[in-house]
């Protein structure tokens, strides 16, 4: 699945942060908490900026520094798919990471997203097949083949060397084997 034309604008400034989580309009799901604001005209994008706006958080309980920025990672790639195709423009949202984010697969990360909208009733058109949620990095299907990763196979590839022999086998007398003997 790939994001259209349509940009996704930043909520940056603390006071943006704060007027989106006023409002009170969220859904909790184990995998975010997305919360939702109506432009009005106290805040709205300027002129020629996209009509839909995220910002992105993560406190400390999340974990430390290294899972928070993968968190926000993971919440980023999920707004960039989702947003700009099934909610509704005109809305600020912000996304903030749970204990979960980090480690939660990515088809129920995605599906996190659309839940929350399709509860706040902010999404546009029917809901997605599973099939066509992609992961960030994985193969691209070619035209016409279904979009699935190969299962990696059972036995080492003729590329990867051998394993020695072990000195060990069926039948062996283990004393003549010994360097003592």
């Amino acid at each position: 699945m790939t994001a259209p034309d349509r940009a996704v604008g930043r909520l940056m400034r603390r006071p943006e942060f704060l007027a989106v989580a006023g409002t009170r309009r969220k859904h909790v799901a184990p995998g975010l908490i997305l919360q939702v604001r109506q432009h009005d005209e106290r805040q709205r994008p300027a002129p020629g900026e996209p009509l839909v706006r995220v910002g992105l958080t993560a406190s400390r309980k999340v974990g430390n520094a290294v899972v928070r920025n993968r968190a926000r990672r993971r919440l980023r790639e999920a707004a960039r798919q989702i947003l700009p195709v099934y909610a509704v423009p005109g809305h600020d949202f912000v996304l903030v990471a749970r204990a979960t984010t980090a480690e939660r697969p990515w088809t129920d990360l995605l599906g996190d997203l659309l839940a929350g909208l399709k509860r706040l009733g902010l999404l546009v058109g029917p809901l997605p097949a599973k099939a066509t949620l992609v992961a960030p990095g994985a193969p691209k299907a070619r035209p016409g083949q279904p979009a699935t990763v190969e299962p990696a196979p059972d036995k080492p590839s003729s590329a990867e060397p051998a394993p020695p022999e072990s000195d060990w086998s069926e039948g062996a007398d283990p004393a003549s084997l010994s360097p003592l003997a």
